[in-house]
């Protein structure tokens, strides 16, 4: 049995530091409490820009859109930057695992990025969001298969898919093949419908699944940001509020173990049982007896790619 947290909790926007002292102080405080896994929403550090289109519609860039950008790139963080070092020493310092949403800058190219940090060996994986959403691919590259990443915890083995990613039946698939017990989905959804997908893909993949989503307002924005696109509210009734939460924990046999909670920053805890994905394989296994080999199949390339290659 081990103690898992998920995270709502805003980011702050285009400021690295800030938002890395509260990822700090917040992995010390589940920490305390004896949690040993705990999941960070997508784009914690660096914020996850709702709302706002760069000056851009098709056929234009304004100015002032790429000022915004430049904001948005001098806000992310790199694999082997100092932000990156902190999260590390504060996993080592506190004894926690995490799994925490960047924005990860690589050259000139921005990805929204879910680290996997071992308190004993550190950044153990990168996993760079394969699909972008819509406008998202405005500001984010796309990621390949070298980056699907997983984590042994004492929880059970760790993966992590980013928000609509989770709409990719065979990235589902691919993440249960590679023995995933604890499936993380960091997002940016905070619709009553996300609840649905999180069951289903507990039931599906026999897992625990820990969705982390922000509750964000418009305040924790600079003053000077523009909103270009009036988000839904989704059920807020605060029309500050750009994202409401609804993080959750569910397992294997679809049994939600803490939340959905909205409209506030919180922390959900629960107990994690492999003995109960372990009972819930006895009538089916995606990837195993309930699989028809013999008529699908799903080959997933895992090698990293490149642009440019040089060669001797």
């Amino acid at each position: 049995m081990s103690k898992v947290a998920v995270i709502q909790s805003a980011s702050v926007p285009f400021d690295a530091e800030a938002s890395i002292q509260k990822a700090e102080s917040l992995i010390a405080e589940v920490g305390a409490a004896g949690v040993e896994l705990a999941v960070f929403p997508e784009a914690f550090i660096g914020g996850y820009p709702k709302g706002t289109a760069f000056g851009t519609s098709v056929g234009y860039r304004l100015k002032r859109g790429r000022e915004e950008y430049a904001r948005y790139v001098a806000g992310a963080i790199t694999l082997e930057g100092p932000e990156t070092e902190r999260l590390i020493q504060a996993s080592a310092e506190h004894g926690v695992h995490v799994v925490i949403g960047i924005i990860e800058r690589l050259g000139s190219t921005l990805y929204c990025t879910a680290l996997l940090i071992s308190p004993t060996d550190g950044l153990v994986g990168n996993h760079r969001k394969l699909m972008p959403t819509g406008t998202e691919r405005l500001v984010w590259g796309f990621g390949d298969g070298s980056t699907l990443d997983t984590m042994d915890t004492p929880a059970g083995k760790v993966g992590t898919v980013i928000c609509w990613e989770n709409y990719m039946p065979l990235m589902r698939q691919a993440m249960y093949a590679k023995g995933v017990q604890v499936y993380c989905a960091p997002t940016a959804d905070d619709r009553p419908t996300w609840q649905s997908s999180m069951t289903h893909i507990a039931l599906e993949g026999r897992v625990f699944v820990l969705s982390a989503c922000q509750y964000i307002t418009r305040d924790s924005f600079p003053s000077d940001h523009p909103f270009d696109f009036e988000p839904p509210q989704n059920g807020a009734h605060d029309s500050n509020v750009l994202m409401r939460g609804g993080s959750v924990i569910i397992d294997p046999t679809g049994t939600v173990l803490a939340g959905p909670v909205y409209d506030e920053e919180t922390i959900l805890y629960a107990d994690v049982d492999l003995a109960v994905k372990t009972e819930s394989h006895m009538d089916f296994d995606v990837v195993g007896h309930y699989s028809r080999p013999d008529v699908f199949s799903l080959n997933v390339n895992t090698r990293q790619t490149e642009s440019v290659t040089f060669a001797d």
